[in-house]
């Protein structure tokens, strides 16, 4: 059972979600949180394999709620998915910053939903290149860059910088394996120790590690 929990202010898009989530077999409702305060409190208290995050929210909101959640060792495997109507940069950057492994408009579909879900419990970024692709070029024009290499950084082996560098750009497996002249399945493989070196928690989290350690310029 993936456990799951709901942070909206509104109510009626907390009821959506709870049905939905409530007609699955493999998913459980552990709470519903309509502030970024008991979005956080909750968290705590359940531990919830994922939660969907609502971005504007009274008081707290949700990206501070998603910061909060990731400083907490407790809840090192709680994914934090960021719902929002709008699909602006600095929500982007902002939620990938804060630690969120994913990102997606409220106005998904069910199943794009119940897939976001799953895929983010499984450790997947829910972030799709040519998102990553504006994200990193934003990040990259900002002129207050300041880098942190990460501690780990000198664990990867040349090829593994190189492919963490291509993660960075935004570039898919197959992309990678392509650039590099590689098969597919070599490219994940790379991009797997990769993420085990550095302590990725997913995919969302390498891009931000490339970005900061100096290997997308």
């Amino acid at each position: 059972m993936i456990s799951v929990l709901v942070a909206d202010d509104q109510d009626i898009v907390r009821r959506g979600l709870r049905a939905l989530i409530e007609d699955e077999d493999d998913l459980d409702l552990v709470g519903e949180a309509a502030d970024g305060l008991d979005a956080v409190a909750l968290a705590r208290r359940h531990r919830p394999d994922v939660v969907l995050m609502d971005i504007r929210m009274p008081g707290v909101d949700g990206l501070e709620a998603t910061r909060r959640i990731g400083a907490v060792s407790e809840l090192s495997h709680t994914r934090v998915i960021v719902l929002t109507t709008f699909e602006t940069d600095a929500y982007v950057l902002d939620a990938l910053r804060y630690g969120a492994s994913g990102f997606l408009l409220k106005d998904a579909g069910p199943d794009d939903i119940l897939d976001a879900i799953r895929l983010v419990h499984e450790g997947q970024a829910l972030l799709s290149p040519s998102v990553t692709r504006r994200v990193v070029r934003e990040l990259l024009q900002a002129r207050s860059r300041v880098l942190k290499p990460h501690p780990q950084l000198g664990d990867l082996t040349a090829r593994e910088r190189e492919v963490v560098g291509l993660v960075g750009r935004g570039m898919s497996n197959d992309e990678i394996a392509e650039e590099l002249v590689l098969s597919p399945a070599t490219a994940r493989t790379h991009v797997s120790r990769a993420m085990i070196k550095l302590g990725a928690r997913d995919r969302a989290q390498l891009v931000v590690f490339a970005y900061q350690s100096g290997l997308v310029d």
